[in-house]
């Protein structure tokens, strides 16, 4: 398993991160939403509505207050309190960093919108899904990949696949809605890595 591998070397999930994140901002500096995204965003986005019960719960391990929660319970539930500390900090370095990543793609800024506004016939989902604002990264995603990287260090390997499978539900989740297109969330999902990768290797 790849989350497993990246272990083995310290810093290699915070590289990845950062190449996904780098990849994820040159795809979205263009004039226009590309349309191989935006077919992958109508695929999404057009899956069955029942969807929405089933990837509402997972969804919310994205939410600020609800993943750290998350995380800081599987912390004292593993009595590791360098996670617990690890959890802490993600929680406020995804503020941070959503908003380094976002002053940099300011150019960008009026086709990086939320898909209500960029994507024609969107389908959103919940009465919380913005149709408009900055929508590169995804915030959701971010706070979901940094609490997936550093609980994960400290869970047997045999369950380290538990909070990737989460912080991936997210990232389906937020496109499903119509929160966010495809490279908004793969943008979250690198700056997640790199987040908690770093932790990781400060804090063990």
């Amino acid at each position: 398993m790849l989350a497993i591998s990246l272990r083995v070397f310290p810093g290699s999930l915070a590289l990845v991160g950062l190449v996904v994140v780098a990849l994820s901002a040159i795809g979205a500096r263009r004039d226009a939403i590309a349309p191989l995204e935006m077919r992958v965003f109508r695929v999404i986005n057009g899956l069955p509505n029942w969807l929405y019960v089933p990837l509402w719960l997972p969804m919310q391990f994205g939410n600020l207050v609800v993943g750290a929660a998350a995380g800081l319970v599987v912390a004292f539930l593993l009595r590791d309190w360098p996670v617990a500390i690890a959890v802490v900090i993600a929680t406020g370095m995804k503020l941070v960093v959503e908003r380094v990543i976002r002053s940099r793609m300011t150019a960008f800024a009026a086709v990086r919108q939320r898909p209500g506004t960029s994507e024609p016939g969107a389908v959103l989902r919940g009465a919380d899904v913005p149709k408009e604002g900055a929508s590169f990264p995804s915030g959701h995603v971010i706070l979901a990949a940094a609490i997936a990287a550093v609980v994960s260090s400290g869970l047997d390997p045999a369950l380290v696949w538990v909070p990737w499978l989460a912080a991936s539900l997210v990232m389906l989740g937020r496109v499903y809605v119509g929160a966010h297109n495809p490279l908004d969330v793969t943008a979250g999902l690198g700056a997640g890595m790199l987040i908690g990768g770093v932790l990781d290797v400060l804090l063990h």
